[in-house]
């Protein structure tokens, strides 16, 4: 089976793993980046032996049929719609676009053009919550009943080097890490029918501890403290609490399932892997369930590959575009709620992705 030749736009941070996992997956090859900063991309080329190059450069090359966009948030759209514009299949990191008006020119211009859009996160791909959902599928925890899900942090710029676009439009807790969470929670529940939310904006500046811009200020445009109820179509009602206010810490779970006859202890949405806990009716204690399948360590780049194989063998692929958009309408919708004091009922809806099967591989896909 051929592997489909593709092309990275954006070499910052994430660059990193997406070219280290490439190689690792048999239906991509990753054989080009670009970035604004051509010399960025050479350099981040030369580690890994592939070109480096200009953006419209890598779009006009005719041996690059897909393109995975790592750019910031606030120009996925652009990259997305010139990419698809020419010709390329496109993997997105999260979210998929800022706004649900720029997420529907690129799925018009992907549906216009015959081409597949995918979007991150794909840790749900990861073995955790694919045991997560292989426990649901096969009835653990009963009838599904409901969820909470909790991202409890003090923010981005004591650790990252250049933490100011999440406190800019497409930033904030919410954007920044609610796909991971509404992500997995769709994939185990289904897709949401209504939201609702209170959010906030606690502190108006943030001061910079990090280097190299440790002391610079940055000014708050979105809220920072959000809370979200979540209405799943199939009935189960879900809470999920986002924040870069919480400077004290929390020891609240990442994310729980509860249902009819038990309760599921998810891990972090963030990651691939991690422990998975259950608790039947009845029981006095948690128990740890084995993992049932691969990819438990930092596999990021299974959503793009999933999607190359899907674009080969001609199925649908787990980190759709769908999927992407239907979790940036809940996002938004949550923070429309608030500013309107009123429920906001999603207009999208999408297909639960399909599970991998259990005992695959590391980097192993289905067909």
């Amino acid at each position: 089976m051929g592997k489909i030749k593709v092309g990275i736009i954006g070499t910052g941070n994430i660059s990193g793993i997406y070219l280290q996992n490439g190689g690792r997956f048999d239906s991509m090859e990753i054989v080009a980046c670009a970035d604004l900063d051509v010399e960025r991309a050479k350099a981040r080329a030369a580690e890994h032996g592939i070109r480096g190059c200009s953006v419209e450069e890598l779009l006009a090359a005719d041996d690059i049929e897909m393109v995975i966009n790592l750019t910031i948030p606030q120009a996925h759209a652009a990259v997305c719609i010139q990419a698809l514009e020419a010709g390329k299949h496109v993997y997105v990191e999260k979210p998929l676009s800022v706004t649900r008006e720029q997420a529907q020119r690129i799925l018009e211009t992907a549906e216009r053009q015959g081409l597949r859009i995918g979007g991150a996160p794909d840790t749900f791909l990861g073995g955790g919550i694919q045991t997560c959902i292989g426990l649901i599928n096969e009835g653990a925890i009963g009838t599904p009943i409901g969820a909470t899900a909790f991202m409890m942090s003090g923010g981005h710029e004591s650790w990252h080097p250049d933490p100011a676009f999440y406190y800019k439009a497409g930033g904030g807790p919410m954007f920044d890490m609610g796909p991971y969470y509404l992500t997995a929670l769709v994939s185990m529940l289904g897709p949401i029918a209504r939201v609702t939310g209170s959010a906030r904006k606690s502190f108006a500046e943030r001061t910079i501890t990090s280097k190299p811009k440790a002391g610079e200020k940055i000014a708050v445009e979105v809220p920072t403290h959000v809370a979200g109820v979540l209405d799943f179509a199939n009935g189960p009602i879900g809470t999920i609490l986002t924040s870069f206010d919480t400077k004290g810490g929390s020891t609240l779970p990442w994310i729980e399932v509860y249902g009819s006859e038990g309760s599921l202890l998810v891990p972090d949405p963030n990651n691939f892997g991690g422990t998975v806990k259950l608790r039947k009716a009845g029981q006095q204690e948690w128990t740890a369930v084995p993992l049932t399948h691969a990819n438990t360590e930092n596999a990021r780049g299974i959503g793009a590959a999933d999607m190359a194989r899907a674009i080969a063998n001609g199925r649908a692929h787990r980190a759709s575009g769908d999927l992407a958009y239907h979790v940036l309408e809940a996002m938004e919708g949550i923070h429309e709620a608030s500013a309107s004091g009123a429920h906001y009922v999603m207009k999208s809806s999408c297909e639960r992705p399909a599970p991998i099967p259990a005992g695959m591989s590391d980097y192993e896909l289905d067909q």
